[in-house]
């Protein structure tokens, strides 16, 4: 199918692989992303409103915090809309300007996910390792700074990405992927795409380096913090904390990585990688707001007042 598609044209439709399912199968899908697209949106806005609405969580890790629900409403929202319209209607095709806008927010979402999860270590450890000058270093400015960090820096790197990559002339229209990324849109190209790939490659290098590295180094200063608190609940807390933002990160890096890296194997299945695309897309948004809802108490507590108060005003109408 592929070679009657990679012919030599500027076409503005593209022609995506798509999920290959049957009617029966295809429909199956479609309910299971759609559920799944309505419990990412229930479960991010919950907790995006818990924590704006209550005065007490406008605290340095809380609003921290906050940015991850709104980049995982903005990375769910750029694929779902576009696997649900696909298996529903067994639609291949996108229109190149959808397909690169529908790519960019792809990579300003995880991009941005990373990050985040990074600010909240450096978060964490300055709570756990400096308590004694918390206030003072995680300053409202401050925490300004951080967040306008995390996501002007993430927008110049894409933009940079993008505009390299729309410099180049197309002679392909087949995308071997269910979604529009940097790499399959790549694969369109009938230019030389060094710079392209030595870009990509350093900002993935640094990036990785700088948000792993200072992962890394964080959690074993906690941990030593941990193990010398003679206060049990004191660590337990903290470890607990710790313990989901290290799930949540080790989760996305691991699908992240492996969906990078996929493109660069040229014997790997396209149904693991369709698989592990996804999931990378699927699992971190569905997964943040229950794991940090539940696990962090404030949220759990106010969240869990405000759904009843809710509920008890609804059945007094």
């Amino acid at each position: 199918m592929s070679s009657s598609y990679n012919v030599y044209n500027v076409s503005s439709v593209l022609f995506l692989q798509g999920f290959d399912l049957s009617p029966e199968r295809a429909i199956a899908a479609f309910v299971f992303a759609a559920l799944n697209y309505i419990i990412i949106l229930f479960c991010n806005i919950f907790l995006l409103f818990t924590i704006v609405s209550n005065r007490s969580l406008h605290q340095p890790m809380h609003i921290l915090l906050l940015n991850l629900p709104i980049n995982d409403l903005l990375g769910s929202t750029a694929l779902f809309p576009h696997i649900m319209q696909e298996l529903l209607f067994d639609t291949r095709t996108i229109t190149f300007s959808s397909c690169v806008t529908q790519a960019f927010f792809i990579h300003i979402y995880a991009v941005a996910a990373v990050f985040i999860l990074t600010a909240m270590a450096y978060d964490r450890y300055v709570a756990i390792c400096q308590p004694m000058s918390y206030n003072t270093i995680m300053s409202n400015g401050h925490i300004m700074k951080i967040i306008s960090l995390v996501w002007l820096s993430n927008w110049a790197l894409m933009a940079v990405l993008f505009i390299l990559l729309l410099r180049l002339p197309r002679c392909r229209s087949y995308l071997t992927h269910t979604y529009c990324d940097n790499p399959s849109l790549l694969q369109l190209v009938c230019a030389d795409t060094t710079i392209n790939n030595i870009y990509g490659l350093i900002i993935t290098a640094i990036c990785q380096v700088l948000t792993v590295g200072l992962i890394l180094y964080t959690y074993l200063r906690i941990m030593i913090a941990c193990f010398q608190n003679k206060c049990s609940d004191t660590r337990s807390k903290a470890l607990q904390t710790c313990g989901t933002h290290l799930i949540v990160f080790l989760l996305f890096e691991c699908l992240g990585l492996f969906t990078i890296i996929s493109y660069r194997i040229l014997n790997i299945s396209p149904h693991l990688r369709k698989f592990c695309g996804v999931a990378a897309m699927i699992l971190p948004p569905t997964l943040n707001p229950i794991l940090y809802g539940l696990k962090i108490k404030e949220i759990r507590v106010k969240g869990f007042k405000f759904f009843k108060r809710k509920v008890s005003h609804h059945n007094v109408q």
